[in-house]
């Protein structure tokens, strides 16, 4: 346990008793009421804090996000993340509590990103969670930050019985600004890998792209450069600029299931540093050409991935989730719903508001694992690197 989070708690607990209470005892979660857990999330530049059920309602969800402070730098700086986060996260979590009409002491347990993430931002979500957990004598969870967004969906998504939705086994892939990544999810905890990038993910290389361009974005979750080459992507040509950016992963890499786009990136700079991009048409039909090779490379390997699943190992999924903040793209969607459809399935994205990191994804990962029963002890750390196959060895 670390000294930082000792001093944390030593006005409310003695050392003996913090010795002692390294886990809360375990007792059966399966009551008759629905299960109440807190998400705390910080793993990036949002400072998230939110309260979910067990039976799928949100009852609270807060974000204090840090646009503001990194735009002018170009991008993210960790240290000024993790200084935002110490000043948001009380206000945070009060505000999560004062919304839901809640105490700590009404929680069952409080759930907290774990990692992967950003160094300096993880312990100041993580030291929050275990200090309350600590004192109010609450299960901690610490949860993947990649298996809340594969689970979103199961909180999100409508269904006529009440359960979770979507059933295990499905298919996901995550687009993010840190992450591209796409996993076979065959239970709580069990996911396969089966292609990652090799470089960028592709929410960096469209956020770098976007900034390249110099496109202007508003402030708030939904107005990042993201959304403004969106935007700008709606306005143009793509077929204009579309030969002189090439598909990653064409020619050697055809068959392999993984992801690029730092040469997409770089053929963008190219162009700007020739002074080919002077209008706002020119910025368009980019735009345009760039978002449309980024789909088209996600479709392509995206088929070799379900070809393999469903065709060759005849897996019984039951649909592809996209989530992540680049799945709050429409044209990505649309796109993606058709390569889904292909193959019988049903493509499932949680709403925009939730692809982004968000505190409600923490918290429904929580409840699965509460009630699971994969509890953790008081002591743990952050894992800024943390495989989502090393879930397995902890469920045995």
């Amino acid at each position: 346990m670390t000294k930082n989070f000792y001093h944390s708690v030593r006005p409310f607990l003695s050392r003996g008793q913090l010795r002692s209470s390294c886990q809360p005892a375990l007792r059966n979660y399966s009551t008759p009421r629905p299960l109440i857990v807190m998400g705390i999330e910080t793993s990036c530049d949002d400072t998230s804090a939110a309260i979910v059920t067990s039976d799928r309602k949100i009852l609270s969800e807060v974000v204090r996000g840090q646009q503001d402070l990194h735009q002018p730098m170009g991008g993210i700086v960790p240290t000024l993340a993790s200084l935002a986060h110490s000043r948001n996260m009380p206000g945070v979590i009060c505000d999560a509590l004062d919304q839901a009409g809640l105490t700590v002491q009404d929680l069952d347990a409080i759930a907290v990103t774990r990692g992967p993430g950003l160094p300096p931002c993880l312990p100041v979500g993580l030291n929050a969670a275990k200090t309350l957990a600590a004192v109010h004598k609450k299960p901690l969870i610490g949860v993947h930050h990649m298996e809340a967004h594969a689970l979103t969906a199961r909180l999100t998504t409508p269904l006529v019985t009440g359960d979770p939705w979507p059933e295990f086994p499905f298919m996901t892939l995550l687009i993010s600004g840190g992450h591209t990544l796409l996993l076979s999810a065959n239970s709580l905890g069990d996911y396969d890998t089966l292609g990652t990038t090799q470089d960028n993910a592709v929410g960096e290389a469209i956020d770098k792209t976007a900034r390249l361009l110099g496109l202007k974005w508003l402030p708030g979750r939904r107005g990042g450069p993201g959304a403004a080459l969106e935007a700008a992507a709606l306005k143009g040509d793509p077929e204009r600029f579309l030969g002189r950016l090439p598909m990653p992963m064409l020619q050697r890499n055809k068959s392999v299931i993984g992801f690029s786009f730092s040469g997409l990136k770089s053929s963008v700079m190219r162009l700007v540093e020739a002074e080919e991009v002077n209008t706002e048409k020119d910025m368009c039909d980019v735009a345009a050409a760039f978002q449309l090779t980024c789909i088209r490379h996600l479709e392509q390997k995206l088929h070799l991935a379900l070809d393999l699943e469903v065709n060759q190992r005849h897996k019984p999924l039951t649909c592809l989730v996209v989530s992540g903040g680049v799945a709050s793209n429409a044209l990505f969607r649309t796109r993606l719903e058709a390569v889904a459809g292909m193959y019988g399935l049903p493509l499932i994205c949680p709403p925009p508001q939730l692809c982004t990191d968000n505190g409600a994804m923490i918290a429904w990962t929580g409840v699965e694992r509460l009630r699971a029963g994969l509890l953790d002890d008081y002591t743990i750390t952050t894992l800024p690197r943390w495989p989502i196959e090393d879930l397995k060895d902890k469920q045995n």
